[in-house]
């Protein structure tokens, strides 16, 4: 079932209604009815009853996204909702590294103590915690020093402003956010990949995946780094889908000579 993205938009936001000086573009945007005038919205192309919500030249008309524009639109806010989360879920975890790298001490006598408590459980199931892979990292951890501790909380840090910030830029469709989401993520795929080959989990797979579609989708459909005629092309293609632009040329077209 094809989704109509403009409805759906001007079901949740409204509709967008503009009243061009032209008046051969304006009467093409505008009708009379028995309830009152009526104006075309520069989303879904649906007559509006009511006053304009806005007005002027042609050329200071809102460029409202539609269709294919609109749909790039809400895949670019899903990325910015998983960076997002990513992000904040980054920054936890160097918390909680800067918190274990103050108290690392007491954290293994802690964590000894628990383990004594639970081996003959584990133990009753044919499972031994001593050769535990789990057990065996993290007890490598606590062999670390109190300065790397603190790189790795820095690193993560740093490492989580840049999904933050992709997250912002994203949510807001801005050109350099999406430059950046490509390069950084693209930069991260050998490491994603190398992880894979150290150990295979359905997570590490499943994050793999969407981070390469979504290097492909952003620079193919964003049109970066030249692709597809680059910035000029995408502009271009912006401003086609724009109504007041279909209904400005028609009107062109159609004008007496």
């Amino acid at each position: 079932m094809k989704i109509d993205w403009d409805r759906r938009t001007c079901a949740r936001k409204g509709h967008v209604t503009y009243a061009p000086d032209d008046p051969r573009l304006r009467i093409r945007l505008h009708a009379q009815t028995a309830l009152g005038e009526v104006w075309r919205c520069l989303r879904c192309g649906d007559f509006v009853l009511g006053e304009p919500r806005g007005s002027g030249p042609a050329a200071d008309a809102p460029l409202v996204p539609r269709g294919k524009v609109l749909r790039d639109l809400f895949v670019l806010r899903f990325l910015a909702v998983e960076r997002a989360v990513r992000g904040v879920f980054i920054v936890l975890v160097a918390v909680a590294v800067w918190k274990f790298s103050n108290s690392q001490d007491a954290v293994r006598r802690l964590f000894d103590e628990y383990l004594d408590v639970f081996r003959p459980v584990f133990r009753h199931f044919h499972y031994d915690l001593d050769h535990s892979p789990v057990v065996g990292s993290v007890q490598k951890a606590f062999g670390y020093r109190h300065s790397t501790l603190l790189l790795v909380a820095g690193l993560l840090l740093a490492y989580a402003l840049i999904e933050l910030i992709e997250a912002v830029g994203l949510w807001y469709a801005k050109r350099w956010a999406e430059y950046l989401t490509v390069v950084a993520t693209a930069a991260f795929l050998p490491l994603e990949i190398y992880e894979l080959t150290e150990h295979v989990s359905w997570l590490k797979i499943a994050t793999l995946v969407l981070n390469i579609l979504a290097v492909l989708y952003i620079a193919l459909t964003k049109r970066l780094f030249g692709l597809r005629g680059g910035r000029r092309a995408f502009e271009e293609e912006r401003h086609s889908a724009s109504l007041m632009e279909v209904e400005e040329s028609a009107g062109a077209v159609h004008a007496p000579l």
